[in-house]
């Protein structure tokens, strides 16, 4: 089978950036990050890793493209992990990083799955809307708000020492 995905830039300005590409489902993550780089003009040799994402695009399990974890913190590599094995109709989102200096993301969305054409080459560029800019957007890394953390309402008066037992806890 063959799958097709939207492979969009994450960018905060007007222009959609887009590249449809097709690939064999029994291709490995790595020939999918191969075609994501050559169909965007990158020349690939960046770090990069792909993320498996929910509904909302919030950023799950890595697959990278080198093992740099810690003993004991086994990661999917994009070599050896075949892309039917992490997407699928019931996990379609993946978020894709390169080049962890600019931060070029990008989500990629699987669109639909298809039988493969007889004299297709594959992977396939189908469609590229839009030019990367030059420089990868800028990325604002923000907290969740903590509006409902007050560090002071721990029921304690900061004024009356009468309160802190001091004589009690001198060493």
């Amino acid at each position: 089978m063959i799958y097709r995905f939207r492979v969009i830039l994450d960018n905060d300005t007007d222009d959609d950036v887009f590249r449809d590409l097709e690939i064999r489902e029994t291709d490995t993550m790595e020939d999918l990050h191969n075609i994501i780089t050559q169909s965007f003009g990158f020349d690939g040799m960046e770090m990069a890793s792909f993320y498996i994402s929910d509904d909302e695009w919030n950023q799950g399990e890595e697959i990278a493209m080198f093992d740099m974890s810690e003993a004991g913190n086994e990661v999917k590599m994009m070599s050896t992990t075949i892309i039917k094995d992490v997407v699928h109709e019931a996990s379609p989102k993946l978020i894709y990083v390169y080049d962890f200096l600019s931060m070029w993301t990008f989500f990629v969305e699987l669109a639909e799955i298809v039988d493969e054409a007889s004299g297709t080459d594959y992977p396939n560029l189908m469609f590229v809307h839009g030019q990367i800019p030059d420089q990868a957007p800028e990325k604002l890394f923000e907290a969740e708000s903590d509006d409902d953390f007050n560090e002071f309402q721990d029921g304690l008066d900061v004024d009356d020492y009468s309160d802190l037992d001091f004589d009690e806890h001198w060493n």
